[in-house]
């Protein structure tokens, strides 16, 4: 029974496998990197413990929460739905109760100005959260600064997105996206997939927002995350993977996310047009609370001043916390996803930053 690392690459790539191997050597847990170009998957790799208290060993169908990861599946939802979901529109026009002046892209590039929910609530029960948000007032003009909306993010947009729709973002990635694909994603993970996930554990220190050491500031960080974080009781609870958390709870493989990727810098998900405009910038600085450099589209991340998506200039994707990496680099052709259950603070993880180091000088050879 191996916990090294597993799968294929494609000939010119054994060098990510190198990278990958010393990653999971070095690890506490688990993980898996996949990369796809054009529908032939380059590179398809696993290892290390998919449960460290069983000891059971990741394998090629082994599933993980892919925490913001998640968020990058609902901005392609929104695209797909610009025509009914028009970005310039204001919130109001779908969701008449919702009281600020606030658009539609305000809300998908975190510049909203409603970064938590400001009442006792359940942060699995989006429909609650969101009928408090709809009557909060920002924390600033909306468009005027950008912060990440962490959990917020979700609960605004899966509120959206079903009045303009018709129906929720987990019910459109299952059946636009991953059910006519053959995709291994979930957003309302179903208790079949309950058996093959990886339990998520906390590094030692591990934390959020660690460019930010303005303890007033810490205490918004707080009521952003809602304590969700703090244990690994709730992150791997049913009830966290059953709820449609659009910001945070969605649950996939490597492979399915780098293939979905791929499809959507392809074309073969939304309309080229939405997607242009979804994966150009439109909210970037500092953040006004965590004080990281930021870079949004339409609820995608775009290249930063971090190299959050390695060495390419032209990318798109989302991170998850803990050290999740999913994106595409259209100009290379490629999707990727780097998923682990083993969570660790940003300022003390380079898994993903050298995988993405090593797959870049393998596809300019």
């Amino acid at each position: 029974m191996s916990t090294g690392a597993e799968g294929h690459t494609a000939p010119g790539f054994e060098a990510v496998r190198e990278v990958f191997a010393d990653v999971v050597a070095h690890g506490g847990a688990g993980a898996a990197f996949s990369v796809a170009r054009r529908g032939e998957v380059l590179v398809d790799l696993w290892g290390g413990l998919a449960d460290e208290a069983t000891g059971t060993p990741w394998s090629a169908d082994t599933a993980c929460v892919l925490f913001s990861g998640t968020k990058g599946l609902t901005a392609a939802v929104a695209a797909d739905l610009a025509a009914e979901l028009d970005p310039d529109a204001p919130v109001q026009r779908y969701w008449p109760e919702f009281r600020a002046d606030t658009t539609v892209a305000h809300v998908l590039s975190h510049t909203a100005g409603l970064p938590y929910v400001d009442d006792d609530h359940d942060v699995t029960d989006s429909t609650a959260a969101a009928r408090i948000l709809a009557g909060q007032e920002p924390l600033w003009t909306p468009g005027t600064r950008v912060a990440y909306h962490a959990m917020t993010y979700g609960y605004l947009l899966s509120e959206l997105v079903q009045r303009a729709g018709g129906r929720s973002i987990g019910a459109h990635v299952r059946e636009v996206f991953a059910r006519p694909h053959g995709l291994d994603l979930h957003l309302g993970t179903p208790p079949e997939v309950d058996s093959r996930l990886a339990r998520l554990v906390r590094a030692p220190g591990y934390r959020v927002s660690t460019f930010l050491h303005d303890e007033r500031r810490r205490a918004i960080v707080n009521r952003m995350y809602a304590a969700l974080l703090d244990s690994d009781d709730l992150i791997n609870s049913t009830r966290y993977r059953r709820a449609e958390l659009s910001a945070g709870s969605g649950v996939g493989t490597a492979r399915a996310m780098a293939r979905f990727y791929d499809l959507l810098s392809a074309g073969g998900l939304v309309p080229r047009t939405a997607l242009d405009r979804a994966t150009r910038t439109w909210s970037r600085g500092t953040d006004a609370i965590n004080d990281r450099p930021v870079h949004f589209g339409l609820g995608f991340e775009l290249p930063d001043q971090i190299g959050t998506y390695g060495p390419a200039t032209t990318a798109f994707g989302h991170s998850g916390a803990g050290g999740g990496r999913h994106g595409a680099w259209p100009e290379a052709e490629v999707g990727f996803s780097f998923v682990t259950n083993e969570l660790r603070a940003e300022n003390d993880d380079d898994r993903a930053h050298r995988l993405l180091a090593a797959l870049y000088d393998s596809l300019s050879r």
